[in-house]
């Protein structure tokens, strides 16, 4: 019997599939007692290798964690520059402010929400127009797809700045047949709960193929230690993932690709049944997208929102407020002359329910409510 409450990221769904290896996966970290760096965060790390091709993981306590790392292993100090879109959660320029570098804010493509290489050429200028020297990129792959790297690289290639990407929301999809993990000097993701691959607390990770990179982060992770403990050999962090959240991690992976696969069913089939009605999302040709959010673009979006609430479907907003017109970083500089899409964008997008395990019954309930509060006859109606 199909409940009158519709779940936003229905995690209890995917316990009941997963449960009873869950709780023996906990059970067995309780019993043996190594709690920090225990077997399974090692056995974790050589999963996500396995999984995305990419030579070394360095797991971590969180995603911003995993984004500070890289940016300490490069060295990122004041005087230098970090081109990241304004349109996205604030860790990505969080991480850059915390030592000292600036963020520069880049504007966003309309269709897929992503970085704008146009406009990252723009911030470019924009940094030695202030006296700073950019360093590097950070791309964010919003709601779950990549951004475009190919356009990226180049610009990049011919600047001499590295790349961090930020795939927070996308670990899991494809860019032109590579695996996020593998692009750039150095990929992070994030394991928060409602994520596509989610743990059961915080957790992060990031992705390198670069040896000497790869051992500056190890250290960096733990305190910035040498040979051993308390041999510290640079100022580091205490950013490690615990045992029981690698444990539940490993549980889950095993199922991430038949879940990557169901949140595509679902998108597609929101995609064939609104598409005519509001400004559905674009995966690029090439790409592939693991929906962490199923991200549409409507211009009466409150609206939308209270006539969906009063019908018992839960929407969610990502972003209401681009980083530039946030209060802590309201000072830093924007690309160009501003970031207009982003500004767009803000007060357009909502985002519907989306998890592997959104019954087609209930997708049909949202999908019809999506019409009727827009006017438009469902699908079936308008066949008859």
């Amino acid at each position: 019997m199909m409940s009158d409450s519709i779940a936003f990221i229905d995690l209890a769904a995917q316990r009941r599939r997963v449960g009873s290896r869950m709780d023996e996966a906990i059970l067995r970290v309780v019993n043996h007692g190594g709690y920090i760096m225990g077997p399974e965060v090692k056995q974790f790390e050589a999963d996500l290798s396995a999984f995305c091709g990419a030579k070394h993981v360095i797991s971590c306590a969180n995603g911003t964690d995993a984004l500070a790392l890289v940016l300490m292993a490069k060295s990122v100090k004041p005087g230098q520059a970090i081109l990241c879109p304004s349109f996205t959660f604030a860790a990505t320029a969080e991480v850059v402010a915390w030592l000292g570098a600036v963020p520069i804010f880049v504007d966003c493509l309309p269709e897929t929400f992503n970085m704008d290489p146009a406009s990252l050429e723009f911030g470019i200028n924009t940094a030695r127009q202030l006296g700073l020297k950019p360093v590097g990129v950070i791309p964010v792959d919003l709601f779950g797809q990549p951004a475009d790297y190919d356009a990226i690289e180049a610009i990049c290639a011919r600047e001499d700045l590295w790349i961090l990407c930020d795939a927070a929301q996308s670990f899991g999809a494809s860019y032109r047949g590579r695996k996020l993990g593998t692009i750039g000097a150095a990929t992070s993701t994030s394991f928060f709960p409602a994520k596509p691959l989610g743990c059961y607390g915080d957790g992060g990770a990031v992705f390198t193929n670069d040896d000497e990179l790869a051992a500056i982060m190890r250290s960096l992770r733990v305190h910035g230690q040498g040979s051993d403990k308390y041999d510290n050999v640079r100022i580091g962090m205490n950013g490690r993932l615990d045992t029981m959240q690698a444990a539940v991690l490993i549980e889950k992976l095993k199922i991430f690709p038949d879940e990557i696969a169901a949140r595509d069913r679902v998108a597609k089939r929101y995609n064939e049944m609104l598409g005519d009605v509001v400004a559905v999302p674009v995966v690029a040709e090439g790409n592939t997208s693991v929906w962490a959010q199923y991200t549409m673009r409507v211009p009466n979006r409150d609206a939308l929102a209270a006539a969906l609430k009063a019908k018992g479907v839960p929407t969610a907003i990502y972003y209401p407020k681009p980083l530039h017109q946030q209060t802590a970083y309201s000072k830093f500089p924007c690309a160009g002359n501003g970031v207009p899409v982003s500004e767009r964008l803000a007060g357009e997008v909502l985002s519907l329910p989306m998890h592997p395990y959104l019954e087609e019954a209930v997708q049909d309930r949202i999908i019809a409510a999506v019409r009727e509060a827009l006017g438009a006859e469902t699908r079936s109606q308008a066949a008859e």
